[in-house]
C-alpha cells in the first residue's frame, strides 16, 4: 500500500515552553505512531518561545534581522534533534535542514529544521510539500482556530504584550480560504514573527494548491480526529 505523505510544522513552543515539554513529545509520539499504517511524516520544528525570548536579547544589543535568524535557526535545530530522539528508530538518522533536497528513505518518521537565514519553518514546509509533492501541511500551534483578524491589529497587540484573540469579537474561522487568510497574517515576514503560518509560506501554499491545517497541539485528539477523518477542533485553510 502506497502511504500518504504529510508535513508536520511543530511548534517549537509545544517542544519546549519553557523547559523541553517531555511528557507532550511522549503523547506526540504515540498519536504520531498510531497513524504510521497509512501515513509517513515529516516534522519540521520551530524554535517558539525561547527562540524569540534569545531574539529579543540579541536586538537590544543591536543585532540586525540576519542575526536573529541565526539563532532561531540555531534553537530549531536543537529541538528537532530532540524530537527527533524521541522517535528512536522510527526516524531517520539525521535532521534535514535543506528542504530543496529529495528525501529518499523507507522509516516513516523525518525529522526536520531551520535552514538558512529568511527561511521559517513554515516557509521550509512548503519547500518540502512541493519538493516531495505532498499537499498537506499539519500546522500545530498552541491556538484553537485561525481568528478574523487584521495583520495589524493581531501584531499591534502581540507587541502590547496582550493576547489578540481573547476579545469576544474576534471571530474563529473553521474554514477560510487563502486569498481570505493572506489578508489576516499580511505579506511580510521577519525573524520571531508570531502569525498563524508565515505569510510568504501562505502565498506560496496558495500558489501551489495546498492545504494547511491548524490545530491547537496541546489537545492532540484533535489531530488523531483529523487524520481519521473525524469531526475536529482547528482550521483548514485551502
Amino acid at each position: 500500500m502506497v502511504k500518504e505523505n504529510i508535513i508536520i510544522s511543530l511548534g517549537g513552543s509545544l517542544v519546549a515552553p519553557n523547559d523541553i515539554d517531555t511528557a507532550f513529545l511522549k503523547v506526540f509520539k504515540k498519536a504520531v505512531l498510531k497513524n504510521l499504517n497509512k501515513r509517513r511524516f515529516f516534522i519540521f520544528v520551530g524554535g517558539g518561545k525561547i527562540c524569540r525570548n534569545y531574539q529579543k536579547a540579541l536586538l537590544e544589543f543591536g543585532a540586525d534581522n540576519k542575526d536573529r535568524d541565526i539563532i532561531g535557526i540555531d534553537i530549531s535545530r536543537l529541538n528537532a534533534r530532540v524530537v527527533k530522539q524521541a522517535f528512536g528508530e522510527n526516524a531517520f538518522a539525521e535532521v534535514i535542514i535543506n528542504p530543496t533536497k529529495r528525501i529518499n528513505t523507507k522509516k516513516d518518521v523525518v525529522v526536520a529544521a531551520g535552514w538558512k537565514s529568511g527561511w521559517s519553518t513554515d516557509y521550509c514546509s512548503v519547500v518540502l510539500a512541493k519538493n516531495m509533492g505532498i499537499k498537506t501541511i499539519i500546522n500545530l500551534t498552541n491556538i484553537d482556530y485561525v481568528y478574523d483578524l487584521s495583520a495589524s491589529a493581531t501584531q499591534k497587540a502581540l507587541q502590547a504584550g496582550k493576547d489578540p484573540f481573547s476579545s469576544k469579537n474576534v471571530k474563529p474561522l473553521k474554514e477560510v480560504n487563502w486569498k481570505d487568510f493572506r489578508k489576516i497574517v499580511g505579506n511580510k515576514w521577519t525573524p520571531g514573527l508570531s502569525m498563524p503560518f508565515d505569510p510568504r509560506a501562505s502565498r506560496d501554499a496558495e500558489v501551489l494548491k495546498i492545504k494547511v491545517v491548524m490545530i491547537n497541539g496541546k489537545h492532540l485528539d484533535r489531530f488523531e480526529n483529523f487524520l481519521n477523518n473525524k469531526l475536529f477542533m482547528g482550521t483548514i485553510i485551502s
